[in-house]
């Protein structure tokens, strides 16, 4: 894999560069809980170096027309294509993603963006008459992107494709837990013709490089991905410099099972959800809410289909959950089931320690808690490991008032066999996306949410809204 050879390197500028500092990081295969390789951690002076190519890069690129970007865009996305097994190797390796679903969910995310992407800038109006005005959408600036190691791939390119779309420049800073998908992407852009200092990448932490890029006085944007907490702490480095900030945080998303839903089906289903990517997505439904008089039948479903998973190494094809990132997020996951047995949730699948056979490796079991309380941790915090929590509700407002009762608003899910009642609960419901009846990802779909789950949103053409300024030309009309 040759992101291996660029770990101790940032690409600045169009080209390879050493860092300023000697700061590394060691990459643990969360797999064995063994080190694989060591990653060069920036500093201020590596993110000036990168701000100063990424401003002298920009009033060339800006002025790029949207056809030229767009092909940009599709070079991209054909070489990317031709090096997608790579992305789905990288995933495997540094974040613990099985190949199955490396191939088939994580590295697939990175060809469906850019064509919804190229598909927006198609058909986007960049110049628009009203009433004796030009309204201009034009690109914001020099953007500071900092994405997260749970969908390495997605992220990134959420984040890159519509930068570049709009005919802004940019720093990308990943998660240093999730590198070498971000060098793999840097070497696709090079090897695409991107123009030097437009894309430029620097590895580090988020206190100092992630920091050092939300107070720059030369970047006009950051977008975040992460969590709530770090989220606050983004927008407060921004705040002196008044620059944009658009945020995707935490989430704690509710699946409504109304009564008249086919629950086998529905159950199942969500069971899966919930497991996806062991459990480290933000917007997956891990609150499964159904009526109270049918507790115990959900709780026998879920149970029965979470003994179903396969748990191992995320090198093997039969592999459905791998292990989670870390030992941080290992014991965090650890800590809240505990939490849930100590709150009195009733277990009925999985629980605390790893499965059999995986003795090594941060590896979690499977784990489903019934009649839980919606005060409990494990019903009002991100627990981002595979454990779902089933939630009883007297009718359908208890159950809309229960979801909506969490300080976050990414997600909700909703399963009926009647479309306008599900329509109409969607429409009650405090979440910036709504699923009913797990439907297929649409990626022209604007993806962002509700309260604590941040601002701004990305997908398509609303990604690329948010890396515009909207300038009037009054009396343009009359010239």
């Amino acid at each position: 894999m040759r992101a291996l050879e660029r770990t101790r390197k940032f690409y600045v500028d169009g080209q390879w560069v050493e860092p300023f500092g000697t700061d590394t990081f060691e990459l643990i295969d969360p797999n064995t809980e063994t080190g694989f390789a060591t990653l060069a951690m920036g500093n201020h002076h590596d993110v000036d170096r990168a701000v100063d190519a990424a401003s002298r890069a920009f009033k060339a690129y800006s002025q790029w027309s949207p056809q030229d970007r767009r092909t940009l865009l599709q070079r991209i996305l054909d070489i990317y294509n031709s090096r997608i097994e790579e992305f789905s190797q990288a995933m495997r390796l540094e974040m613990g993603a099985p190949i199955t679903f490396s191939r088939n969910g994580q590295s697939a995310r990175g060809p469906a963006h850019l064509q919804a992407m190229i598909d927006a800038l198609e058909t986007f109006d960049f110049e628009t008459p009203l009433g004796t005005s030009l309204v201009c959408h034009e690109p914001i600036g020099v953007c500071g992107l900092i994405t997260p190691w749970n969908w390495p791939v997605n992220q990134m390119v959420v984040k890159v494709a519509p930068a570049l779309a709009a005919g802004c420049t940019m720093i990308l800073k990943p998660s240093e837990y999730s590198p070498l998908s971000a060098l793999l992407f840097a070497e696709v852009l090079d090897e695409a013709g991107v123009p030097p200092g437009v894309f430029n990448l620097v590895n580090g932490d988020g206190p100092t490089v992630g920091a050092a890029l939300a107070a720059h006085d030369h970047i006009d944007m950051v977008s975040f991905t992460g969590s709530t907490r770090a989220g606050v702490s983004v927008a407060q480095e921004a705040a002196a410099t008044v620059k944009r900030v658009a945020q995707e945080l935490g989430g704690k998303s509710a699946n409504l099972l109304l009564d008249d839903a086919d629950f086998e089906t529905a159950i199942t289903r969500g069971v899966a959800a919930c497991f996806t990517n062991a459990g480290q997505s933000c917007s997956i439904p891990t609150r499964m809410l159904v009526p109270v008089s049918r507790m115990k039948e959900a709780a026998d479903i879920a149970a029965h289909a979470a003994a179903s998973y396969r748990v191992g190494l995320s090198l093997e094809e039969s592999t459905q959950i791998g292990p989670v990132v870390n030992r941080n997020q290992f014991e965090r996951v650890q800590q809240l089931i505990q939490a849930g047995i100590d709150e009195g949730a009733r277990l009925v699948a999985g629980g605390t320690g790893k499965p059999s056979g995986l003795e090594h490796g941060y590896f979690v079991r499977p784990t489903v808690f019934a009649d839980v309380n919606a005060d409990m941790r494990i019903a009002r915090e991100e627990i981002f490991g595979p454990v779902l929590s089933i939630i009883p509700y007297d009718d359908e407002d208890d159950a809309v008032a229960i979801a909506n009762n969490s300080e976050y608003g990414l997600a909700a899910y909703v399963q009926s066999r009647d479309q306008e009642r599900a329509r109409r609960v969607a429409r009650k419901l405090r979440a910036g996306s709504v699923h009913l009846n797990y439907p297929p990802a649409d990626f022209a779909a604007p993806f962002g949410g509700y309260k604590r789950s941040g601002n701004g949103r990305e997908w398509g053409e609303f990604g690329l809204r948010e890396y515009l300024e909207t300038k009037a030309i009054v009396g343009y009309q009359h010239i």
